[in-house]
């Protein structure tokens, strides 16, 4: 899959939200540090168990614009999706375990990631069914570092980050 990507387009990090607790309103901010195999500060999933399989979340503005879409709406906040990060201008689908960086942080996108029960009660009926194949995806991050809105967000070919960290040691 991986060399049917190499023209890629860079994306841009348009908001973050962290969930202080499960349930709990989102919180939006427009820095975070994020955290090499925890998640970002100040969200749950940071203090939970180091190495977890989703440690962030990431859906694409062009995702929420089709949600939107579906259920007959003009806009969804995207606190309502309970995702971490939006980003724009991305095939996210497409990079499926591949490595992207935004900002000073790199992240694995390891699966997709489907909405929850919840988004009927959320967004109203058909909520859910509005979210499918939809939902972004869930990442790793795998290295430390500040991420802000309006940071680039770059596709790192396989070998590049990889050979990154060669030089670094």
């Amino acid at each position: 899959m991986s060399r049917f990507l190499s023209n890629i387009q860079a994306g841009r990090l348009e908001w973050i939200g962290l969930r202080p607790e499960r349930q709990a309103p989102m919180r939006v901010v427009e820095q975070a540090l994020a955290i090499a195999d925890r998640g970002l500060q100040g969200d749950r999933r940071a203090v939970g168990s180091k190495g977890a399989a989703r440690q962030i979340t990431i859906i694409s503005d062009e995702f929420i614009q089709s949600i939107a879409e579906n259920l007959g709406r003009e806009f969804i906040s995207p606190d309502l999706l309970r995702r971490n990060l939006v980003v724009s201008g991305l095939k996210l689908n497409a990079l499926h375990y591949q490595y992207i960086q935004i900002g000073d942080a790199v992240f694995q996108l390891t699966a997709k990631c489907h909405p929850c029960s919840r988004m009927d009660s959320t967004l109203g009926e058909g909520g859910l069914a509005a979210m499918l194949g939809y939902g972004g995806m869930c990442a790793n991050i795998i290295e430390s570092g500040k991420i802000q809105c309006g940071d680039t967000v770059l596709y790192l070919p396989p070998g590049t980050y990889q050979d990154r960290q060669m030089i670094l040691c």
